[in-house]
């Protein structure tokens, strides 16, 4: 994308939600995007934590 473009979206983006409307659009993506990492933190730990046990373990317990 070049410039002419990026303009031309965000020209596009402020008619239709406004001035006073975009900042709450941008907190709430800050906040899915805050999210969505955390979730993927979360998945990446203990997928981690499961490679970490010992694999004895596991057999005994079943």
């Amino acid at each position: 994308m070049g410039t002419q473009e990026i303009i031309l979206v965000l020209v596009i983006v402020l008619l239709l939600f406004g001035g006073k409307k975009i900042p709450e659009l941008m907190r709430g993506l800050g906040r899915g995007v805050r999210e969505f990492n955390d979730a993927k933190n979360n998945v990446s730990s203990e997928i981690r934590k499961g490679m970490e046990e010992d694999p004895n373990k596991s057999k005994t317990e079943a």
